[in-house]
């Protein structure tokens, strides 16, 4: 494993090459065995984990300071590392004698047995990790997360850089105060929050709560109930096998197969919807709703639509047992507009406030299931769908979705490894 420390918040690369440096190595070793855990505390610094095929941990630390600081070699003295055995593992400090002061760059690097656990803490680093057999509890105060696969629950903390992890065989926590959080397949639950970057996850197979203050957030798969809000992204989720409640204050929603209850919201965008065969309830204060259901539906149940001053367009299989509920407020400059496949009954409910109410309804192959349709001031369409169509649809939109956030990893990770290199 292998760690590096830093007692400044800024990079020290950029000033490398017009500053002399002083430097000093130390090294040591404690005896460990197989599921077992390092806890490993840093005052201030980054930290990188690597994994090897040994009975023991050894660590080599690398010391750098500015040598035209006064009392430069007393600093690079100052720096203490400690190590001890504990019933759980190995318990390793690196800290500065409080009286220091200057400009002092740590690297520490540490080798564990590839089957361990993690519990590792900096007050202002990145803290990067290699496949790891066990748990891993990560925190740092102020910058990036970089952790390979975890063979058990993770939780992973920082005040304000990205968090990026690979598959977790477990619950995960993730908490950032200002970066994205990009992860792979997380078997257990999920909870992860940012004040203020993106959210991306490959799949979750336990109940997930997804919440960040300004950015994206993109599921490929969940296997139960997912609660994803942004205060003003966009939110696409691929496919969901649970319950989805999906709140934006002003970016678009899109869900490429909806098969359990759905409850979505956006304040000013679009909401798309594929695959639909459950229960969906969906409104935008100012935008397009699009939904392609099928047939037979996997649970039949009333759904709605609501849009205040967009249109609504829902694509319906010919077999479709429906019951249709169409209104638009407005229906002097707006109207429903129903393919002939459908029969359905027309009226005009006369004067609102909004001007004529227009409205269709009717039973569809026998009637089932209330399907509610309304839009203030925008028409609803009502389309014949053909299946090998949308299927295509379907398909097409899980493989776009899929590329984009394996893109967006691998930019990450580039970015990371360029603000991480020597």
């Amino acid at each position: 494993m292998s760690l590096s420390v830093s007692t400044l918040a800024a990079r020290p690369q950029a000033s490398r090459a017009s500053t002399a440096r002083l430097k000093a190595d130390l090294r040591g070793a404690a005896a460990t065995r197989d599921g077992r855990r390092l806890h490993l505390v840093l005052d201030l610094g980054n930290i990188v984990v690597h994994t090897q095929n040994s009975g023991k941990i050894d660590y080599t630390v690398h010391l750098e300071t500015d040598a035209s600081q006064k009392d430069a070699k007393e600093l690079l003295k100052s720096f203490a590392v400690s190590t001890r055995e504990t019933p759980e593992g190995v318990y390793l400090r690196g800290q500065t004698s409080p009286q220091s002061s200057g400009r002092l760059w740590v690297t520490v690097t540490v080798n564990v047995p590839r089957n361990y656990s993690l519990d590792l803490s900096t007050g202002g680093g990145d803290i990067n990790t290699d496949d790891i057999g066990g748990p891993e509890t990560v925190l740092t105060s102020g910058g990036n997360i970089m952790a390979g696969n975890i063979g058990g629950a993770a939780r992973l903390v920082t005040g304000g850089g990205h968090i990026t992890v690979n598959n977790v065989s477990g619950g995960l926590f993730a908490n950032t105060g200002g970066g994205h959080i990009t992860t792979g397949a997380v078997t257990g639950g999920a909870i992860l929050r940012t004040s203020g970057g993106h959210i991306r996850m490959a799949s979750v197979e336990g109940a997930a709560k997804l919440v960040t203050a300004g950015g994206n957030v993109t599921v490929e798969h969940s296997g139960s109930s997912l609660n994803a809000e942004t205060t003003g992204g966009q939110i696409e989720v691929g496919e969901s096998a649970g319950l989805v409640r999906a709140k934006t204050g002003g970016g678009g929603i899109r869900v490429i197969r909806v098969s359990g209850p759905t409850d979505l919201e956006t304040v000013g965008g679009s909401i798309y919807l594929t695959q639909v065969d459950s229960a969906v309830k969906a409104s935008t204060g100012a935008g397009v709703i699009t939904a392609w259901f099928v047939a037979p539906v996997k649970s039949p149940s009333q759904c709605e639509l609501q849009s205040n001053d967009g249109d609504i367009v829902v694509y319906l299989p010919r077999q479709l047992p429906v019951t249709i509920d169409a209104q638009v407020q407005s229906g002097d400059e707006h109207r429903v507009i129903v393919d002939p496949a459908f029969q359905l009954t027309m009226s005009d409910e006369g004067p609102s406030r909004n001007g004529h109410m227009v409205r269709a309804e009717g039973p569809l192959n026998g009637g089932g299931e209330v399907l509610h349709l309304r839009t203030v001031t925008g028409n609803i369409r009502l389309v014949a769908s053909d299946a090998n169509r949308q299927v295509q649809l379907y398909k097409q939109q899980m493989a776009q979705l899929e590329e984009k956030v394996r893109l967006q990893l691998q930019q990450l990770e580039r970015a990371q490894s360029h603000e991480n290199a020597p």
